[in-house]
């Protein structure tokens, strides 16, 4: 079964619409000067991104951020809508992940009416932590589906970094890193610097506050696995969590990498995933949320003792409203990501 992919005649009409927009916009809200008393409107497509504003903003009251993937939607199955765009269109900063499921994200700026939009994109700002999509050992080369990729990266993929002419695929979960986490705030603390300076003390404090917290979860997560002796997790599902593993030396097998297409793995992928249970005595089977969870457990069915416990590690690539409203925040989903770590290492 495939994961529907974004629909680029949506898009399309979408951005048939632009003169719509421009209309909408009505000029520029930015505030440089803190001189008004229109709020700065920022837009954002994945949860992370939108929490980790609401932290940096904390309590200035004149930052408006707007949440795109909401209600579920995963980021590898998302296509705006007019609503979407025209939002996108006149706000502030707009802020992206910037990779493959983002390739809408060109035509909706370039049609943007705001023409001074600042715009945040995530693969840009870590450009040197960047890691290539791979294959690992037992992983199922399953199709991405992207679209308008002319190439796929890969472990032969060593074509350095170039905006204009390198095709190579980088995996796009960089979230996922605590330590990446550190920089996506500060930059965004930079750009509401530059939109209210009226409240750059505000901003820079909450940031430094923030990125604190991000560091001590930081080291728990350094200190949960050099204190296990186990290093290897196995994720019978989808693998978004590269950056995460690499942060701390870890080592994974997987039933595909983070943005395949697949969602039913070959009885060959599951028979590698059941004999690396066995052969690493794992107590524990990963999965990630959003999963119904069925490759995990043929695999546990298929190992010698068949009472592996699933465990779910969140990606955050799809947050509903009851989750936020219920208190659900970046740190939480860490925090709690940690615990799964730690049980599934023990």
């Amino acid at each position: 079964m495939k994961i529907n992919k974004k629909i680029l005649g949506l898009t399309g009409a979408g951005l048939i619409a632009a003169g719509i927009f421009a209309g909408c916009a009505g000029g520029s809200s930015q505030n440089t000067t803190g001189g008004n008393n229109e709020k700065i409107k920022v837009v954002t497509t994945i949860y992370p991104e939108y929490d980790w504003v609401k932290n940096v903003a904390g309590n200035s009251g004149n930052v408006d951020v707007e949440l795109l993937l909401k209600n579920g939607i995963d980021i590898h199955n998302y296509s705006p809508s007019v609503e979407d765009m025209a939002k996108i269109s006149d706000c502030d900063l707009f802020i992206y992940v910037g990779g493959p499921s983002d390739k809408w994200v060109e035509g909706a700026l370039k049609n943007a009416a705001n023409k001074n939009m600042k715009v945040i994109k995530l693969l840009d700002v870590v450009a040197d932590n960047l890691k290539e999509e791979e294959t690992v050992e037992g992983m199922q080369d399953a199709d991405h589906d992207h679209d308008n990729e002319e190439s796929h990266g890969g472990e032969n993929a060593n074509e350095s970094h170039n905006e204009e002419k390198d095709t190579t695929e980088y995996d796009e979960h960089v979230w996922l890193s605590l330590r990446n986490t550190e920089r996506f705030v500060d930059e965004i603390k930079n750009n509401l610097v530059e939109l209210d300076s009226s409240n750059a003390d505000a901003y820079s404090s909450n940031a430094k506050a923030y990125n604190g917290e991000l560091e001590s979860l930081d080291k728990e997560y350094t200190q949960a696995v050099s204190s296990s002796s186990l290093k290897t997790i196995l994720v019978a599902d989808r693998f978004p969590f590269r950056y995460m593993v690499d942060d701390y030396g870890l080592s994974y097998y997987a039933a595909f990498d983070g943005c395949a297409a697949e969602t039913n793995a070959s009885f060959e992928t599951i028979a590698f995933l059941s004999n690396k249970v066995d052969e690493l005595n794992l107590k524990h089977v990963l999965k990630i949320d959003g999963s119904d969870g069925k490759i995990a457990k043929a695999v546990v069915d298929n190992t010698k003792n068949k009472n592996q416990e699933i465990l779910e590690l969140d990606s955050m690539q799809s947050v509903n409203d009851d989750e936020i409203n219920g208190g659900t925040t970046y740190l939480s989903i860490m925090k709690n990501n940690l615990e799964v770590l730690k049980k599934a290492l023990s």
